[in-house]
C-alpha cells in the first residue's frame, strides 16, 4: 500500500501516531495510491504554492477562506471527493441552485494554472480542494491536518446528484445522521465537522425560515430555540436587505474570523444561525459532544482532524480511474 506512516509529515511524534493510524485503518485497497507527499517527487513544491496562494487570496479578501473550507464539502459529499463540483455547465453540479452560493473557485483554478506551468498534468484538482480546504483552516488558527494526497480527477458532474446528498440547512439530527451515516461518517463525524462554522458567512435566505413575515411587512422570529438578543441582531440585519440572496451574516457572531471551539459555546448559547446548528443541542446523541468540544478547543482540534481526514478520502478516484485535470472548470 502507498499510504505509508512514515511520510507523514511533520516528523511523526506520538499525537501524530494516533493521528496518522486511525487513516491508514480507513483507507481500504481501493485507496492504495493515495499517500502522505505522494508528489514529493514529480511536483515538490505543489503544497506550498497551495499554500501561498490561498494566504494571499485571504489577505485582498478574508472571506475566501470559509468558501473554501465549505467547497470541499460541497465536492467530497456528493460523489466523492473528486473536484467535480468544480466543473462549469449547464447540468452540472455547479449550475445547481444547491451550489449557487459557493465560492473560491477563482483561487483553484489559480493555483491550478500556476501548477500547470511547473508541473504540468500532474497534480488533481481534487487534491487542490482538499488541500486548499485544509491550509484555509491553518490560515485561521486551525490545527495543521496531514493530508494524503494522490486522487484524481472525476469526467462526470450531475446537478441531479447534488440535492439528495448535501445537508440543507432545515434538516433534523436523523437527516443530518443518515446522510453521513451513508457516506460512512459518524455522529461524532457530524458534529466536529460542523465545527465548519466557526468560520464563513450565509447569506439571510438560509436561515429565514427562523422567522416569518409580519401583518406590517417586517420580518418575527418563530423559532424559540433562538437566543432574542441574537434573533433580533439577525432581523436586524436581514430585514434591512431588499435581497436576501446577497445580504450575508457571519456563521460564528463572536470570532468569525477564527477557527476555534466558539460554534460549540455558540450552540450552548442558543446561537446557533442555522437550524441545523440548533438541532445538535436538541438532541441527547449531539448534545453531548457539542458540550464536551465547547469546553475543550484542543479535544475539538484532534477529533477535527481525524474527521476531515476521513471526509478528504470518501469516494476517492485513484490509479487509472479519472483523470488529471488540465483546467479544473472542465474536463479534458
Amino acid at each position: 500500500m502507498a499510504l505509508q506512516f512514515s511520510s507523514c509529515r511533520p516528523k511523526p511524534t506520538l499525537f501524530f501516531i494516533l493521528l496518522c493510524l486511525p487513516l491508514l485503518l480507513l483507507v481500504s485497497s481501493s485507496l492504495a495510491d493515495l499517500s502522505f507527499n505522494f508528489y514529493a517527487g514529480s511536483c515538490p513544491g505543489a503544497e506550498l504554492i497551495v499554500r501561498n496562494t490561498v494566504r494571499s487570496a485571504a489577505s485582498s479578501d478574508p472571506s475566501v477562506l470559509g468558501k473554501l473550507l465549505r467547497l470541499i464539502f460541497h465536492d467530497c459529499f456528493v460523489q466523492g471527493c473528486d473536484g467535480s463540483v468544480l466543473i462549469r455547465g449547464n447540468g452540472t453540479e455547479r449550475s445547481d441552485p444547491g451550489n449557487a452560493s459557493l465560492g473560491g473557485f477563482a483561487v483553484i483554478e489559480n493555483v491550478k494554472n500556476v501548477l500547470e506551468i511547473f508541473c504540468p498534468g500532474t497534480v488533481s484538482c481534487a487534491d487542490l480542494l482538499v488541500l486548499a480546504a485544509r491550509d484555509a483552516v491553518e490560515a485561521l488558527g486551525g490545527p495543521v491536518v496531514p493530508i494524503p494526497t494522490g486522487r484524481r480527477d472525476g469526467t462526470v458532474s450531475m446537478a441531479a446528484n447534488v440535492r439528495p446528498n448535501i445537508i440543507d440547512t432545515d434538516f433534523t439530527v436523523d437527516k443530518m445522521i443518515n446522510i453521513f451515516s451513508s457516506k460512512g461518517l459518524s455522529i461524532q463525524d457530524l458534529v466536529v465537522l460542523s465545527g465548519a462554522h466557526t468560520i464563513g458567512a450565509a447569506h439571510c435566505n438560509t436561515f429565514n425560515s427562523r422567522f416569518k413575515l409580519g401583518p406590517k411587512g417586517n420580518l418575527e422570529l418563530i423559532d424559540s430555540s433562538l437566543d432574542n438578543s441574537y434573533a433580533q441582531t439577525l432581523l436586524n440585519k436581514c430585514s434591512s436587505s431588499l435581497d436576501p440572496t446577497t445580504t450575508v451574516v457571519d456563521n460564528d457572531p463572536e470570532t468569525s474570523s477564527t477557527f476555534d471551539n466558539q460554534y460549540y459555546k455558540n450552540l450552548i448559547a442558543h446561537k446557533g444561525l442555522f437550524q441545523t446548528d440548533s438541532a445538535l443541542m436538541e438532541d441527547d446523541r449531539t448534545r453531548k459532544i457539542v458540550e464536551i468540544l465547547a469546553n475543550d478547543q484542543e479535544s475539538f482540534f484532534e477529533r477535527w482532524t481525524e474527521s476531515f481526514m476521513k471526509m478528504s478520502v470518501m469516494g476517492v478516484r485513484v490509479g487509472e480511474e479519472g483523470e488529471i485535470r488540465r483546467s479544473c472548470s472542465a474536463v479534458n
